[in-house]
């Protein structure tokens, strides 16, 4: 790796309850990860499961896990903002509706996998984000890391094309 690209601590945010196909592709972005530590391409990652969606108002929220969550992605949101970038694909508000309240909430589901790369304490990059019409996958990171890389989307800042 070279001097002027730090070495990131990573955080993979996977769904417990997975839809076919995703728990091979979340083990495949582990194993991806696991190299990347063995070869200090980065400092170190966690796995934090999450679940299909959270409910703001709900008393999941108000548990230390879910406070972590919520907190997690409201720091997303802030990034992508600051960075332009948008996630309205995959972190969609839904109503759900409950038959032992007798009514509908507001919940906002959560993606199947989620990358976030952090510089020390400073969040530089999450994945999967989208651009224009481009969406940066987390499979596209994982390339960009391997290969020693900054992401996508600090190239562009610099103006350096990244096709």
């Amino acid at each position: 790796m070279t001097d002027t690209i730090p070495t990131p601590h990573i955080e993979l945010y996977v769904r417990s309850m997975l839809p076919d196909g995703a728990h091979e592709r979340q083990e495949e972005v582990i194993d991806r990860l696991d190299t990347l530590e063995e070869n200090d391409q980065i400092a170190s990652f966690n796995v934090i499961v999450w679940g299909k969606q959270i409910a703001p108002q709900s008393a999941a929220a108000g548990t230390a896990e879910g406070q972590f969550i919520l907190n997690r992605v409201a720091e997303f949101k802030q990034w992508a903002l600051s960075n332009n970038v948008s996630f309205e694909s995959f972190y969609q508000r839904t109503q759900v509706d409950s038959e032992a309240a007798e009514s509908a909430y507001d919940a906002m589901t959560l993606p199947v996998m989620g990358l976030a790369e952090y510089d020390g304490d400073e969040l530089a990059h999450v994945a999967p984000c989208t651009k224009g019409d481009t969406v940066h996958t987390i499979v596209d990171r994982l390339e960009r890391l391997e290969a020693g890389q900054p992401p996508a989307l600090e190239q562009e800042r610099r103006g350096v094309s990244v096709v």
